[in-house]
């Protein structure tokens, strides 16, 4: 008779488990919300949508507001299906991150305006102007001579990542040293300077070497820092001294985005 009764409380206590199991599997699935945004398939926590009080996703999400649904039952929102991934990253960070290079700050901020998510709008704007402001301000790197400042060349750009890429490639070949010249430079912020130019029948040559066979030129540079900044989607607005007839002759060289 004991085994009996033990065998039933033992069934019971399967059963009741089995019970909270699917209640909980159950609670899990409906915080589950699946979007479909332009076309585009998102599926995320129920408390992801409605972190922020009164915005679109929160209101639609506690039925505050009336959304069509999908052919398969999804809520459907007429959006920019792609941009949305940003919208739902804020959501679940907490923060704006975007990935480098992005530049549809001023579509994300009429998303934002869209959802109405405040805070994820003045992120927006604010590095939009911050980007606006930092276009507006060129930079420069200025080689020369220290003894003949006249000698060399200067390259502006209203982008300082490409002026700091540009310096660190100089500095670098720099390092190496030609027969019978010593490596000698200094560099500031936006100077490098040389304490020796060669001098040979050519013309004037920077003390830079690729390897052991190679000299970087003057003239070299010039075509080295257009090639870069073309394939870094840069144009060259103007040769800033063209009086010499010629942008290889030219003292410098000025890019923008």
């Amino acid at each position: 008779m004991e085994r009996k009764i033990n065998k039933i409380e033992k069934e019971c206590e399967e059963k009741h488990s089995n019970s909270e199991g699917s209640e909980q599997d159950k609670d899990y699935k409906t915080s589950l919300i699946t979007l479909n945004v332009g076309g585009y398939l998102y599926i995320t926590q129920k408390q992801t949508l409605t972190k922020y009080p009164d915005s679109f996703l929160e209101r639609i999400i506690n039925g505050k507001i009336m959304c069509p649904f999908d052919a398969d039952g999804h809520y459907f929102i007429d959006r920019d299906g792609l941009l949305f991934r940003h919208i739902l990253n804020f959501l679940r960070n907490g923060e704006l991150l975007l990935p480098e290079g992005f530049r549809e700050n001023q579509l994300l901020a009429q998303e934002a305006e869209f959802f109405q998510l405040k805070v994820l709008s003045d992120a927006v704007k604010s590095r939009w102007e911050k980007e606006q402001l930092a276009s507006r301000e060129t930079t420069f790197l200025e080689i020369t001579d220290s003894h003949d400042r006249s000698q060399g060349l200067r390259i502006f750009c209203n982008a300082p990542d490409f002026i700091a890429k540009i310096k660190s490639r100089i500095v670098l070949v720099s390092k190496s040293r030609l027969d019978g010249f010593p490596e000698e430079f200094s560099v500031s912020s936006n100077i490098i300077q040389f304490k020796y130019f060669i001098k040979s029948e050519n013309g004037t040559r920077l003390v830079l070497k690729e390897d052991n066979t190679f000299v970087c030129t003057l003239e070299t540079l010039k075509f080295e820092a257009i090639m870069t900044a073309l394939k870094c989607g840069f144009r060259l607005l103007t040769s800033l001294d063209c009086s010499k007839g010629s942008i290889v002759h030219s003292d410098a060289l000025h890019f923008i985005k």
